[in-house]
């Protein structure tokens, strides 16, 4: 029966971190990475049983691959601290505990809730995750923005969802999009991309349109509408963002 090490990273997160760790008692330990929370989150995490060792922040992927190590377990089950696994999933876990692997890594379906509503539409579903794996095989992979775990060997998917609890409210999402996008900025200026004037103007309009109109935003309602735009909105801010620091360093020339 192979053991299962879960691992969540966070910083002030005590409003969602009971939640994650409750939907992991199909682990046999759960590992938490705090970096220097202020708001209970350590104490919290400890109170329900996880081993909390603190860390100072590096990265979103470097500090999963850091949770990783810190594990006592080879198979790693990693969950974001808005993020619970379903009962179906749990189970599913319990039940591929009593088999021997035929992956490196497996992989569930994510449900997001939006603004009090689940999002079924919009290019947000079923947004397949692989979260468990086999340590000896993959790790996360991702500078800044869209870490994601890489195996090395097949991947399975697993009945059951994660289930994602997003932005309550529009301030929230904006908020969210600025960190990001100083990211994916950073990322992008790194990496010496640029972004043309035709691309600048038609990206935003079309990615509204991509996930309001071709991937059916419009069926969830006024969220859907929601989502398209500040969708819409994170690439225009990421492009303005990227020309900003492209600018900077002309300047310093």
């Amino acid at each position: 029966m192979p053991a299962i090490s879960a691992t969540i990273i966070t910083r002030n997160e005590s409003a969602n971190i009971a939640r994650a760790v409750r939907s992991l008692s199909c682990a046999d330990e759960i590992v938490v990475i705090d970096a220097d929370s202020t708001d209970g989150t350590r104490e919290i995490a400890a109170g329900m049983g996880a081993r909390v060792i603190t860390h100072a922040w590096e990265g979103f992927a470097a500090q999963k691959n850091f949770s990783s190590t810190q594990a006592h377990h080879d198979w790693i089950l990693s969950l974001d601290a808005d993020e619970e696994l379903d009962p179906q999933a749990q189970a599913a876990i319990l039940e591929w505990k009593r088999t021997v692997p035929s992956a490196a890594g497996y992989q569930f379906a994510r449900r997001a809730q939006y603004l009090g509503r689940w999002i079924l539409h919009s290019g947000w579903y079923p947004d397949y995750k692989l979260r468990l794996f086999d340590r000896c095989r993959g790790r996360w992979e991702g500078a800044y923005v869209h870490e994601s775990v890489v195996v090395e060997g097949p991947v399975a998917t697993l009945p059951g969802e994660i289930l994602h609890y997003t932005c309550n409210s529009l301030e929230e999402h904006r908020m969210r999009i600025e960190f990001y996008t100083d990211l994916a900025a950073q990322e992008m200026f790194e990496r010496g991309e640029s972004v043309s004037f035709l691309r600048r103007k038609l990206g935003p309009p079309w990615v509204f349109l991509n996930s309001y109109l071709f991937r059916l935003g419009m069926i969830d309602g006024m969220p859907g509408y929601l989502i398209a735009k500040m969708a819409a909105r994170y690439v225009r801010r990421k492009y303005t963002k990227l020309e900003e620091l492209r600018k900077s360093r002309r300047l310093q020339r």
